[in-house]
């Protein structure tokens, strides 16, 4: 990779987890055609089929990157379904047409939760994320950075298994069942994440919004149940496999689409808290206040106006991570003209 991707992983790596050298911008270029249909995860086709718009979009990275300037770190992106770990537990997959596919619930009791064999984390649909990996591998070499699947946080894959429904009043009837279940969860993901990073030490856990990070400072997860659950609930239920992932792989970055500006206290008590990817259900005030100083806020697919709006309400250590949306050429070069005036970088 040229010598600039190095520099832009230093001042990443920094925004995350160093002295801050200004807001990060990331312009995506505009999505690459798929080489084949649905998600290569649990996809009846041959892996290989797969491989080429792999390659293509890992290419439109990179010269899209070197002729912007952005501060992005290109990388392959092998992302999937958010499906992926209840597939592996056995949950079937439903694919939509134009739309991304999805589980269907697998069990509906405490007792059907508890007879669930324990998935590997190398074989069925997460072996086939191995494959394509070491196919990535094979043609761009041992360097260039990999993506794994759309990382589930443990209580929202046991909520894709268990009937959800049916989960929710099991935490009230049957709460030591749903917590077997997630910390079958959270074994899984542990142990997936361990073995893949094993296999390719160049990969990286990002998956929402695309950034890279290094490896070394955690992996991220989805967390959007948390809006369904009360503060405590949340405490039980969630952030044991938190904590336990955090510890094990040096930090988190946390998505959440929920409605869940009070779970941030929670979040916040997450060891070694590098990012969070919040959807402003009701507006960005809460997540400015209670993550400036705390944690990269990641904001993703904005336009101008909402990121000078943005900037506008930051705090004295605010630190942001914009991932700008697909455009023209002409239109990305004076997007990022305007974001690099706004988002001045110190190298």
């Amino acid at each position: 990779m040229p010598a600039r991707f190095d520099a832009n992983k230093r001042f990443l790596t920094d925004l995350f987890a160093g002295p801050f050298r200004g807001h990060a911008v990331i312009m995506d270029p505009p999505v690459a055609a798929a080489s084949a249909p649905g998600d290569y995860s649990t996809s009846s086709r041959p892996v290989r089929d797969y491989l080429d718009g792999v390659l293509r979009d890992y290419e439109a990275r990179v010269q899209w990157s070197e002729k912007l300037g952005d501060d992005a770190v290109p990388y392959a992106r092998l992302l999937t379904h958010t499906a992926i770990f209840a597939a592996a537990f056995g949950c079937p997959v439903h694919d939509f047409e134009g739309s991304n596919a999805a589980s269907r619930p697998l069990v509906t009791t405490a007792e059907e939760a508890d007879r669930l064999p324990d998935p590997s984390p190398a074989s069925g649909a997460l072996g086939r994320i191995f494959e394509l990996a070491g196919l990535v591998r094979d043609r761009l070499g041992p360097d260039v950075p990999i993506t794994g699947p759309d990382y589930q946080s443990p209580f929202d894959i046991a909520a894709l298994v268990w009937n959800k429904e049916d989960m929710y009043r099991a935490i009230y009837d049957t709460p030591d069942a749903v917590e077997r279940l997630i910390s079958r969860c959270t074994r899984l993901v542990r142990s997936f994440v361990s073995e893949y990073t094993r296999e390719f030490p160049q990969a990286i856990h990002s998956h929402c919004p695309y950034y890279w990070a290094p490896p070394e400072l955690g992996f991220s997860l989805s967390e959007d149940e948390a809006g369904c659950l009360s503060p405590a609930m949340f405490d039980r239920f969630c952030m044991p496999a938190l904590r336990e992932l955090a510890d094990a792989f040096g930090g988190l970055f946390i998505h959440c689409c929920a409605d869940a500006d009070y779970q941030h206290p929670p979040f916040l008590r997450v060891p070694n808290l590098r990012a969070v990817n919040r959807v402003f259900v009701r507006g960005p005030h809460a997540t400015v206040r209670d993550f400036g100083g705390n944690a990269v806020i990641m904001v993703a697919w904005s336009d101008l106006e909402t990121v000078r709006a943005l900037l506008d309400l930051s705090l004295p250590d605010t630190r942001w991570l914009f991932n700008m949306p697909g455009q023209t050429i002409d239109d990305a070069r004076r997007t990022f003209a305007q974001m690099r005036e706004w988002c001045p970088r110190t190298d």
